[in-house]
Order: C-alpha cells, then structure tokens, then sequence
C-alpha cells in the first residue's frame, strides 16, 4: 500500500494591520528623503520664490525696498514686443533643433544597431559631442565659424565656394548657424535612447516580416517603429523643453546677437535680471516660458494617457 502524502496549501494572508502599514509608509519616507530634501531646497524652492517675485517690482539695489505690484509685470509683459521677438526665436530655435536632431539620431541609431565591425568603437566615438560641456561646444564651434582662420572657411574656400563669410555675426546666418550646433550637440544623447528602444525590439519579429517577404522600410515602418515609438515621442517632447530652455551654449556662440537674432527667451530674461537689474520683471518672463513647459508636457501626457502604454 502506497501512502500520499499533499502538502497543505497556505491560507490567504491577512492584511496588515493599521500599526504595521502606517510603520512600513514611515520607513519609506524615511528612506526617499535624502533624494527628496535636495530637490525641495534646489528646485521647488527657487521656484516658488521666482514666481512669488514676479509680482513685485524687485530690482537691483541694496537700499531700494520692494513693493507688491500684483500682475504689473505680465501686462507689460503682453505689449513687449522684444520678448514676444525673442519668445518666436525660441520655438524657431527648439522645433529647427528637435525635429533635425530626431531625425538624424534616428538614423545614426540604426546603423549603431546594425551588425557592423568595430560597432563598440563607433558607439563610444558618436557620444562624444553629449560627453562635452556646452561651454566647451561652444568654444569649439566658435574656432570652426571663425571668419579669419575658421576650419569652415578654409574648407569653403578650398572647395572654391568663395572667401566665406562671418557666420555668428550675419543676420541672415547665425540663428542656422547656432541650430547646426544645437544638433551637432543633442543627436548623441537621442541616438543613444533611441539604440536602447532598437535594442529591445525582439529580432523574431523582424525574422518573421523578412520571411513574409517584406522589405527594409516595411519593416521599420510595422516593426522597429511601433516598439520604439514611445521612447521617441518621450526624447523629442524632453529634447523640445531642454532645447527651449538653452542658454549656455548659444550664449558662448553669440551672446543673443547680432542685433537680437539668436536671443532666446533664456537669454532675454538674463539680460533683464543681470544686465538691468529687473529682477521682477525678469520672473515673469520666467513664470511665461514655465506655463509653456507645461501646457507641453501636459499635452504630451494626454496623449500618452489617451494611447494608453502602447501611445
């Protein structure tokens, strides 16, 4: 005679009681507020001190009192045509750097991804541009656009399209010009989160649609662009806000000229606090480019809501 022996199955655990759950919710304060500490004192902070001094007239002076002034500040905000001009150069510099900068990266990252030789060396070479300080970028392109001894005019010249001409300091040229190395500067950090939405594409589904007969674009189109699609929409809606936000880099380039022609919103609002000693009415520009960021982001995550994880 055989014997079985079952294992008895365990009952369902009883929730916690209040003591225990209200315990383990106090640990894990505990435990996030060494992250969250520095971001309430550097960020939330200077952030709602900014927007409390956009309602008041403070400027530079140690024996000038500031008063409250309500929303004085943004109605001349309204009929100053300066910081619409240099809020229309913004959206001209983020879309002229964001869509060009995806579309390369997009490339770049493909051909990382593919089967080459030496494909660890080619990685490490193309993020080189994001490894750089945007100080340092902006020096650098500042020697290559040099109208005396640039490498690009003697490469115009040796090419003999000409003498060359002052990039930075044309009218016409140095917002194309400042965009070029926008681009130059951010592909690599859109390259490399796009390498990463590639490289999780499961190659079964790629085998698959080559056997069904279907063709390169074909399958980027129904396969890579469908598992990568929520990795691009997240960089270009972050590449637009940072883009957007630029200061260092174009003001290394040029410093917002010539005659205000790369003078992005950023820079704008620096010259107003630190050059005229508007601190008020610098603020509110800074309120303005804030509200913008978020109607942005709230956008994009409607659509990410609406799409659902798939958007």
């Amino acid at each position: 005679m055989t014997m079985v022996t079952t294992r008895a199955r365990p009952g369902p655990q009883a929730p916690p009681v209040r003591g225990e759950r209200h315990g383990r919710d106090r640990a894990a304060w505990f435990l996030v507020l060494p992250a969250l500490i520095p971001i309430l004192i550097l960020s939330v902070g200077p952030l709602l001190y900014g927007i409390a001094l956009a309602f008041t007239d403070a400027q530079s002076g140690r024996t000038r009192s500031t008063r409250w002034i309500g929303f004085l500040n943004f109605q001349d905000l309204l009929h100053d045509t300066l910081f619409w001009d240099s809020f229309r150069i913004g959206l001209l510099w983020a879309v002229g750097v964001t869509v060009p900068q995806f579309v390369l990266a997009l490339g770049l990252a493909l051909l990382l991804n593919a089967n080459l030789r030496m494909r660890w060396a080619a990685r490490a070479l193309a993020i080189i541009p994001w490894a750089m300080p945007e100080v340092v970028v902006g020096i650098m392109w500042r020697l290559v656009y040099n109208p005396d001894a640039g490498i690009l005019k003697e490469t115009v010249r040796d090419l003999g399209l000409g003498d060359g001409r002052d990039w930075l300091t044309g009218l016409a040229t140095a917002l194309p010009a400042v965009i070029v190395v926008g681009i130059w500067a951010g592909m690599p950090q859109t390259a490399v989160a796009l390498l990463a939405g590639l490289q999780n594409t499961p190659q079964e589904l790629h085998e698959a649609a080559a056997l069904d007969g279907a063709g390169a674009w074909r399958r980027f189109r129904t396969v890579t662009w469908p598992a990568i699609r929520p990795v691009a929409l997240a960089i270009s809606a972050l590449n637009f806000i940072w883009n957007f936000n630029s200061f260092a880099l174009v003001y290394v380039l040029t410093s917002g000229g010539p005659g205000g022609r790369t003078r992005l919103p950023m820079l704008f609002a620096y010259e107003e606090a630190f050059r005229y000693g508007q601190f008020g009415y610098a603020a509110a520009m800074g309120c303005v480019m804030v509200a913008v960021i978020s109607v942005i982001l709230a956008c994009y995550l409607a659509g990410r809501l609406r799409g659902g994880d798939d958007a």
